[in-house]
């Protein structure tokens, strides 16, 4: 049977009603702390740089979240240019900070629904927009691939966070968690992955593709019928009016002008292939599993579990390929435990 309606969180303050605090982000020797910045803001409190499409978005986390991206100044490659990077950076520090990234080809937002009770929690947490996806300013475009990806989320942590963080990554975000904490394991404390996609050799084939073709293929990735249906497979059991504004959360980000041009730079650079570095792996590691997870499946998990040197597994019941969305409140338990578990 349906479920009537996804498992939520109750409602954070801001999301009742039209008052909206900007802010920013102010150094400090041990991480960041948020004050007031003059970051333009657009109809209905929404960040001026967002796609206008965020109007057509009906779910009130994701409206409310949205209304709080920032962009920082990030550095990238080995050099001094900087891009204006795209996060939700946290209100309030604590011993433990938590840094989320996001599926392939996603955005923030993807915590809008987990992001309010980890706040509850008593957590910093930090949710991060991976270079080539989100909502940071490309117009400048750098190089997307697996090496840029990681120096930029290192400059990110060394410029605004400082501390070992406990790192989250779902899906393609695993391996880039795995790929992250083997080649920066200072910044990593613990690492929690949520039906990881670990075992894929990169973009395969799609790698050789004419620059032609792979636009093409692009330009499909971006379509609502696609979006849909990735939707469909990736919850459990969600209602079609749902879905249809899940879709058009999923799909804010390919609205942005250079979407494509970075999609394409990371498809042909081959993309994430971690098999050989999940042995390396140090840190202590939670694996979270959607009951129900039809892309990814638990048997991949167990594999993992296996393979990593230190590592446990839980099960979150009634979701599927994205737990943090469908059924968030277990979730935020397991990484708030996880988090704070050798520090009681």
């Amino acid at each position: 049977m349906m479920m009537a309606a996804l498992k939520l969180g109750s409602l954070p303050p801001a999301a009742l009603g039209r008052v909206t605090i900007t802010k920013k982000c102010e150094r400090l020797s041990g991480g960041v702390k948020v004050v007031g910045d003059g970051v333009g803001v657009g109809v209905n409190g929404f960040p001026s740089f967002l796609p206008k499409e965020v109007e057509k978005i009906k779910d009130p986390f994701a409206r409310n979240l949205a209304r709080r991206i920032k962009r920082l100044p990030v550095q990238i490659e080995c050099s001094e240019s900087f891009i204006m990077s795209s996060c939700i950076p946290p209100l309030v520090q604590s011993d433990n900070p938590v840094l989320l990234l996001h599926c392939f080809d996603s955005s923030c937002l993807e915590w809008r629904r987990a992001y309010p009770l980890l706040e509850e929690s008593g957590l910093e947490a930090w949710a991060i927009d991976v270079l080539g996806w989100g909502f940071s300013d490309l117009g400048k475009l750098p190089p997307c691939n697996v090496e840029s990806k990681r120096y930029h989320l290192y400059q990110l942590w060394k410029s605004y966070i400082k501390r070992p963080v406990v790192l989250v990554g779902p899906s393609l975000g695993a391996a880039a968690a795995i790929d992250f904490a083997v080649n920066y394991p200072e910044a990593v404390e613990k690492l929690v992955l949520i039906n990881p996609s670990v075992y894929a050799e990169g973009t395969g084939n799609l790698a050789k593709l004419p620059k032609v073709v792979a636009y093409a293929g692009v330009s499909l990735l971006k379509t609502f019928p696609l979006r849909l249906y990735a939707n469909l497979l990736a919850f459990d059991d969600i209602p079609l009016s749902k879905i249809l504004d899940l879709t058009n959360v999923a799909r804010l980000h390919c609205h942005l002008p250079w979407w494509k041009d970075a999609t394409v730079n990371f498809m042909v650079s081959g993309g994430y292939n971690v098999v050989s570095q999940i042995k390396q792996v140090q840190q202590k590691t939670l694996i979270i599993c959607g009951e129900n997870d039809k892309i990814v499946g638990n048997k991949l998990s167990m594999r993992l579990l296996f393979e990593l040197p230190v590592a446990k597994m839980q099960q979150v019941p009634d979701s599927g390929h994205l737990p943090h969305i469908e059924n968030p409140r277990p979730v935020v338990k397991l990484i708030a435990d996880f988090a704070g578990s050798d520090k009681r």
